[in-house]
């Protein structure tokens, strides 16, 4: 295991109903006047934003909306909400949705204090130096942002999706009722418990060796979600199972499960460009990628694949044949995905395979590698890209 720092200063508040004591945390934490920033109408039409402004009007705190966030939160709506706080002289920014809300809301958090432009900080590596304080009302199992320093944003202009991270972009607190999930259709529901596994298995696939703690904690969350996803895909309204999805979204992604091991993020960064260029869902692409990534990088540490098919897939181990193994896991995954409904192949996702050139040029790799598990080419990516427009079941 290697030497590491873990940090998590966000207070998780679980349960039913949580959602009405958010003026009680924000005012815990110093917000006076907050951005309340939202997605799409279904906040308001749900009587959410209601209750988030009256539990803001009990404690006397000061507020202005900013509705209308999309997936694959784009730097148009970042650049509307810096301008809005500046002139509201906002100084918490309460984000009620999924990821793609959170995520903008990190943008604005960051953008506001900072003299020249936001997007200095994603895919840069710049050091983030000061934010707003966030607190989060998660609404939507999936990107784990509200336990965690990242955010992901598309630049309309080039349809660029890039990454940012920073321990001052962590909310201050986060409120997770399982209820607020189950009106989620079940594609969206399903695409967030793929997002979910494959930030575990861009952390379990690694080249660092005795991590075994980390290992069983991240079969453990896949394991969960084998297990629930199927339940609340069949009932929408099994709460139970939605509460275990829902944390284990924020497991997955505080990096409680990744501490002390090599990770390996070009799924990611791989699918970034897919739903950069075709606004898919983050999700569906991820099911396209991650088992052809998986195929691709199958024979660098046969066992460890292998592994993987027999604790969370249930496959038997040949010890005569351990690659036939590795590849049956594979397969379960990519089955187990096809029947929750996520797209298997590039066909299905609504991509092209004649773009495949311009996707991988779009990483800006110029002839250089990625660094992970793996170490990818250009040649590397376009051969995953490959595999995953011919990938059937």
């Amino acid at each position: 295991m290697d030497n590491f720092t873990f940090l998590s200063p966000t207070e998780f508040i679980f349960g039913k109903n949580t959602e009405n004591d958010c003026g009680r945390y924000v005012k815990k934490y110093g917000g006076s006047k907050v951005l309340v920033h939202y997605g799409s109408g279904s906040a308001v039409r749900s009587g959410l934003i209601d209750k988030v402004k009256a539990s803001l009007d009990k404690e006397g705190i000061g507020y202005v909306l900013l509705g209308g966030v999309q997936p694959n939160p784009k730097d148009t709506k970042v650049y509307e909400g810096i301008e809005l706080c500046r002139k509201e002289n906002v100084d918490f920014i309460l984000s009620v949705g999924g990821g793609s809300v959170i995520d903008s809301s990190k943008a604005i958090a960051l953008g506001v204090p900072y003299d020249g432009d936001f997007w200095d900080f994603y895919g840069t590596g710049k050091p983030v130096e000061k934010a707003l304080p966030i607190g989060v009302i998660l609404t939507i199992a999936a990107a784990g942002s509200e336990g965690s320093g990242a955010s992901v944003i598309t630049k309309e202009e080039g349809k660029l999706k890039r990454d940012c991270g920073s321990d001052l972009l962590r909310s201050r607190f986060s409120i997770l009722d399982p209820a607020l999930t189950e009106t989620l259709p079940a594609y969206q529901t399903a695409c967030g418990a793929t997002d979910i596994m494959a930030h575990v298995f861009e952390r379990y696939f690694t080249n660092t060796k005795e991590v075994e703690i980390t290992d069983r904690l991240c079969e453990a969350v896949l394991l969960t979600m084998v297990k629930e996803t199927p339940r609340v895909i069949a009932d929408p309204h099994n709460y139970e199972a939605r509460a275990n999805i829902m944390w284990a979204g924020m497991v997955a992604h505080n990096d409680i499960v990744g501490v002390g091991r090599s990770q390996d993020w070009n799924s990611h960064n791989i699918e970034h460009e897919l739903s950069g260029l075709y606004d898919v869902a983050h999700g569906a692409g991820l099911a396209v990628i991650m088992p052809s990534w998986m195929e691709f990088v199958c024979t660098h540490n046969v066992m460890r694949m292998a592994q993987m098919a027999v604790r969370v897939f249930g496959c038997e181990m040949d010890f005569e044949d351990p690659e036939r193994t590795a590849r049956q896991g594979i397969h379960c995954f990519r089955k187990f995905l096809a029947s929750i409904g996520m797209p298997i192949n590039l066909q299905q996702l609504g991509a092209k395979e004649e773009d495949i050139p311009l996707l991988v040029s779009k990483l800006g790799l110029n002839g250089g590698r990625t660094g992970g598990y793996v170490n990818l080419s250009e040649e590397d990516i376009t051969q995953i890209y490959r595999i995953a427009a011919k990938a059937e079941i």
